[in-house]
């Protein structure tokens, strides 16, 4: 299996790119972020995932290992296969999916073409015991389980604080993202940092 190549774009499609490596030109679909991203003869390094059907055999590309563990998180997700997944991955970056997923928030899923709200409802269903608040503040180091554990009571607290206050559970998440250090608060300190955040 390919884990991932190195090379230079030499090609830049709506859906994919060509990346040559050795003198082999590799056709790889990736996200439309990336697309939007990469340049002509560019040198990268892309994480590949080989999709095997009866009709091909397709290469998919991604720019992080993060984001391919989360479009293999989504193809495993019922009704949606890698063209579905892509679009998700166009839409919203992984923190945006991940606090999505965690609040529930069917209409910012629904911005990715190819899914409508009972898709999205299924998607939220199946990854939110899969997509948990690490993902969704991948820059927040997280030293260990108990402290996993303790973050996401605080969010979760958190939240229910600022919903009763009128503000949405997107809102919410996306204010105690900007909290630094929010791993490390309790439920108290983290709701006056995050009504900060959006005040």
């Amino acid at each position: 299996m390919i884990g991932y190549i190195k090379g230079a774009v030499e090609g830049i499609s709506a859906d994919y790119i060509l990346l040559e490596c050795h003198d082999i030109g590799y056709q790889i679909y990736t996200s439309g972020m990336t697309l939007a991203s990469i340049t002509m003869h560019q040198d990268m390094k892309i994480y590949t995932y080989l999709h095997v059907r009866e009709d091909g055999v397709t290469l998919f590309g991604f720019p992080t290992t993060e984001e391919l563990n989360t479009f293999k998180l989504l193809i495993g997700v019922s009704g949606i296969g890698p063209k579905v997944a892509l679009a998700v991955l166009s839409a919203l970056t992984v923190q945006e999916l991940a606090l999505a997923v965690m609040a529930g928030d069917t209409k910012t899923i629904t911005k990715a073409n190819g899914i409508g709200a009972k898709g999205a409802a299924r998607l939220i269903m199946e990854l939110k015991d899969k997509m948990q608040v690490e993902d969704a503040f991948a820059t927040t180091e997280i030293p260990d389980t108990t402290d996993v554990a303790a973050s996401q009571d605080s969010v979760q607290d958190t939240v229910m604080a600022l919903v009763s206050l009128g503000y949405s559970d997107t809102e919410a998440l996306k204010a105690i993202k900007q909290v630094p250090g929010a791993d490390t608060m309790d439920s108290e300190q983290l709701l006056k940092a995050a009504l900060k955040k959006i005040f």
